[in-house]
């Protein structure tokens, strides 16, 4: 007789493998014209390869290439002549694996957040920055400037209400985004994320908007909520009273537009969750002033 089993929702919880705690340190010295002249980028996590099936082909000289993608291969590092990107992969005890995005989950979150960081110590827009900066990367230009195009960027916006923009290159696809958020106490309340997707050949639009709402969705859960905390090498949180997810009366507007293309098909299934967190960071950075450099988000009352 056939047997199903199914885990409670506090063996899952506590019982499954998990993303990779990571931290980073950057050093960017920019010009007098404010951009950037060189940059040095330090990554500390461990490897979700190590140990895998994929370890041989994805671990080379002792370098995970899923730590370092969105960093290593940034148009915004790879276009300098002086930058240099360390990965230091130590070994824990908790069992990690990948997580929607792989290591761009991390990654374009500081990428994004330091972009809009120099931006502001060189008194400039951060969509005109980054438009400089991208001037020779037309695929990630046309994404920024169709995402901040249909958000209305110079606009005025309700009274408490800012915008924040961060654009994304992952699995073959580009992805910018532009979140509006306004703050309720020390909750940020996210009403309208505008997206903009280039993937190549768009086969299937609908299904394309689908995939680019749904990473929405799960990159909001990460940058507002799923915060995991060990005690005595357990997971404190068991259930969805302490273990928060993306509720429904959180979900903001989503809209969804696709940059027509004739390059060949990039992924779609995780290129939307990346610019999602940074997005809100800089549009909180906007609104309050406070930078916010750890996930998930969390305003301070000083």
């Amino acid at each position: 007789m056939p047997v199903k089993t199914v885990w409670s929702r506090e063996d899952d919880i506590r019982g499954g493998y998990y993303r990779s705690m990571f931290l980073h340190q950057a050093k960017i010295g920019l010009g007098a014209d404010g951009l950037p002249s060189s940059w040095q980028h330090v990554l500390v996590g461990q490897s979700i390869m190590a140990g895998t099936m994929l370890e041989k082909t994805m671990v080379k000289n002792g370098v995970d290439a899923t730590s370092v993608e969105g960093v290593s291969d940034s148009p915004y590092v790879k276009g300098l002549a002086n930058h240099q990107v360390d990965l230091h992969s130590p070994q824990t005890g908790i069992n990690v694996l990948w997580l929607r995005s792989v290591g761009h989950s991390h990654t374009a979150f500081v990428m994004e957040s330091l972009i809009d960081e120099m931006a502001t110590a060189a008194g400039k827009d951060p969509v005109e920055y980054r438009r400089t900066l991208l001037k020779d990367h037309p695929r990630h230009l046309g994404v920024l400037n169709l995402a901040v195009e249909k958000a209305n960027w110079k606009a005025p916006l309700p009274d408490g209400h800012s915008l924040g923009v961060a654009v994304h290159e992952s699995f073959g696809s580009y992805v910018a985004q532009v979140a509006e958020v306004s703050q309720d106490n020390l909750k940020i309340r996210v009403h309208r994320v505008v997206c903009a997707v280039d993937c190549g050949i768009a086969v299937n639009p609908q299904s394309i908007a689908a995939q680019m709402e749904a990473c929405i969705t799960f990159g909001l859960g990460m940058a507002l909520h799923s915060k995991l905390t060990l005690k005595d090498g357990a997971v404190v949180q068991s259930n969805y009273h302490d273990y928060q997810v993306l509720r429904l009366n959180e979900m903001p507007v989503v809209e969804v537009h696709i940059v027509p293309s004739s390059d060949k098909p990039g992924g779609i299934g995780e290129a939307g969750v990346p610019p999602t967190a940074p997005a809100v960071a800089n549009a909180v950075f906007a609104l309050t002033g406070q930078r916010l450099r750890e996930l998930p988000l969390q305003l301070s009352g000083v």
